[in-house]
């Protein structure tokens, strides 16, 4: 089994990769998307969701040496190898395309601490749980350790 995880600089990344560090699985992909080229007026409308803020612009501003400091953080969490994926673009259509691949893809909960329901989401994550092609783990910020644990 192929799990991705997704960095995810805006939210408690860290709760998202300490899920996943003991877990039994063939691969670990850390995936981190950065902002780049706009989508097309009509697609940004509908990326836009109850939020209203331009997607990927919390993710803009990575640098290459803040990416390697971020993937080596998050691989020595993990305490193993992984695959390291540094994308760009529209943040949500690319970790949805990059997690087809997978077959899970673990990301944490950005929106409100400590509210259940679609409050709990960004609209970021709110779009890739929703489109999404495999299954999906949402993890709260602060909840750390292994899932087979």
């Amino acid at each position: 089994m192929t799990v991705m995880v997704w960095i995810n600089p805006a939210a408690a990344w860290e709760s998202a990769v300490d899920a996943v560090a003991g877990l039994i699985c063939e691969e670990v992909v850390l995936l981190l998307v950065t902002g780049g080229d706009e989508p097309p007026a009509d697609a940004l409308t509908i990326a836009l969701g109850p939020g209203g803020h331009e997607p990927g612009e919390a993710f803009a501003g990575i640098e290459e040496d803040q990416a390697a400091a971020l993937f080596d953080e998050a691989e020595a969490r993990i305490g193993r190898p992984v695959r390291r994926l540094w994308e760009r673009g529209v943040v949500e259509h690319v970790v949805v395309t990059a997690a087809s691949e997978a077959e899970l893809l673990v990301c944490v909960r950005d929106g409100g601490q400590g509210l259940p329901g679609p409050g709990s989401l960004g609209p970021v994550t709110r779009f890739v749980v929703d489109h999404a092609l495999c299954r999906v783990l949402l993890v709260w910020p602060g909840e750390h350790g292994p899932l087979n644990a």
